[in-house]
């Protein structure tokens, strides 16, 4: 059976559609927390941020006291009272806080600490242990870590970035962390003139690899976007160009091997430029979406089939019973399958 074939009886059997949901407002939403099918957290610009804990009936607004005018592009929950806030933004636009009672309290636990810096990601791997990840100073990238939910920040040394490369703040995925047979390990992509590389760490950021992918680095708009992971192997990295969102040329890799190496795969890309993937692993699905639409694979992201066309900036969640997708114009919508 030839992978066309098998792609297309797997749509056939568990079509996917996206339902939009009234936030009621009109930020653009980059940063999305699905912690289960009730409990999810959202963040955009000019100081938003969003919560619910019902299946998606209510939206709460939630204020950050002094960061009105900050855009928030990632947000990282635990459930619904524990979350984290990045702005990003040259310099001391770029912040992160945290809230231990739902949003009605925030504290600020990192201010960027570099005048010409800019933070792309925020992640954790426990409710410890987590990783800031911003756009080269001085030659390399910022990596700053926490081991103790933010009450510190200690900075790593990456290896040197190259000239013009850098990450895109898009939807808080171009840095993906996971823990793999007790290690803490972290991978980013990159973008940039030459670059799209992905940097990988086995030890919570104290040592580095670095390899190249095939997705597109023909620009400073072009590069890596998103990274996620199946599981401790098999990976999929995707991006483009974001000012040329119908183009797919060299907009996905694949890794087999933990990140070691990265491939272009054999079968249908995804149809234009993509800034966020994301995998469901009770269906064994990926989905990417990106400005120009949405799409899924089905046999581990050799092959790929759009099934909705609007414009999503980030996915987020842990299960088809529990994925979002935000976007501008604050969009928001639950991901349905039948």
């Amino acid at each position: 059976m030839n992978a066309i074939l098998r792609l297309f009886l797997a749509a056939a059997t568990f079509s996917l559609s996206w339902i939009s949901q009234p936030s009621g407002s009109t930020a653009s939403f980059r940063g999305i927390s699905a912690v289960n099918a009730d409990v999810v957290w959202v963040s955009g610009s000019n100081g938003t941020c969003l919560r619910r804990t019902d299946g998606g009936k209510t939206w709460r607004a939630l204020a950050v006291p002094g960061a009105e005018k900050f855009d928030f592009r990632a947000v990282y929950a635990f459930d619904d009272r524990m979350a984290y806030l990045m702005s990003a933004g040259p310099g001391a636009q770029s912040q992160v806080y945290r809230t231990l009672d739902g949003g009605s309290h925030w504290d600020r636990v990192l201010s960027n600490p570099d005048p010409d810096g800019f933070f792309d990601a925020l992640a954790f791997w426990d409710r410890k242990h987590g990783m800031v990840l911003g756009d080269p100073v001085a030659g390399r990238f910022v990596v700053l870590t926490t081991n103790d939910g933010g009450a510190t920040w200690h900075r790593q040394n990456p290896p040197p970035a190259l000239k013009g490369e850098g990450a895109f703040a898009a939807s808080n995925s171009c840095l993906t962390l996971r823990i793999n047979h007790g290690r803490l390990e972290t991978w980013f992509g990159t973008g940039g003139p030459g670059a799209a590389r992905v940097f990988h760490s086995t030890d919570a950021g104290r040592t580095w690899s670095v390899t190249t992918t095939p997705i597109r680095n023909d620009g400073a708009s072009a590069g890596i976007f998103s990274l996620a992971f199946a599981d401790d192997q098999h990976g999929v990295a995707v991006g483009g160009d974001y000012s040329k969102p119908d183009q797919d040329q060299h907009d996905i890799a694949v890794t087999s091997d933990g990140g070691r190496t990265w491939s272009e795969p054999a079968g249908v890309r995804p149809r234009g430029f993509r800034s966020a993937v994301a995998f469901l692993p009770d269906r064994k699905i990926w989905i990417a979406v990106g400005t120009s639409g949405s799409d899924a694979s089905y046999d581990g992201g050799n092959a790929w089939a759009a099934f909705d066309s609007g414009a999503f900036n980030a996915v987020g969640g842990a299960s088809s019973e529990a994925i979002w997708a935000v976007g501008p114009k604050g969009r928001i919508a639950r991901l349905t399958g039948r």
